[in-house]
């Protein structure tokens, strides 16, 4: 989805934005606000969680379903994939991917397919040598 040019940035919605883009964890939208509150102790919640949901709907952040809990954000609208630790929820970015366009396009389906998301579920470095040193310690 292309930005809308059109959507006034208004100074809430570029501190928001900033803090985001400043971030490669793909925060919550608490975890923004808490970063927001530095900069505009004044910011409700509410403002914050409504001006992602409307940046995210005109394209100037992506918001990501990662699981059943909180929605992450990501200030990176560039073409990538995301991957997802299944043990501590961190998000991380690929963007040496293949173009999956002509695979999607492909698809047995009626529908216009309009875009895609695909979110990839493994297990981090981290939480892989915290595996391998317990699996060492209990030998």
């Amino acid at each position: 989805m292309l930005p809308n040019r059109h959507m006034r940035l208004t100074p809430q919605r570029q501190v928001i934005l900033e803090a985001l883009r400043e971030e490669d964890t793909h925060p919550t939208a608490d975890e923004i606000y808490e970063k927001v509150r530095r900069v505009m102790p004044r910011i409700s919640l509410g403002t914050v969680y409504r001006n992602l949901d409307l940046m995210a709907s005109e394209g100037l952040i992506l918001k990501l379903h990662v699981d059943d809990t909180q929605m992450r954000f990501d200030g990176n609208t560039e073409p990538h994939l995301h991957i997802s630790c299944v043990h501590c929820g961190r998000v991380s970015d690929i963007f040496q991917a293949p173009d999956l366009t002509g695979t999607i396009r492909d698809l047995p389906t009626d529908y216009e397919i309009l875009g895609y998301t695909l979110l990839l579920h493994g297990v981090c470095p981290s939480c892989q040598q915290s595996a391998s040193a317990s699996s060492e310690q209990s030998s």
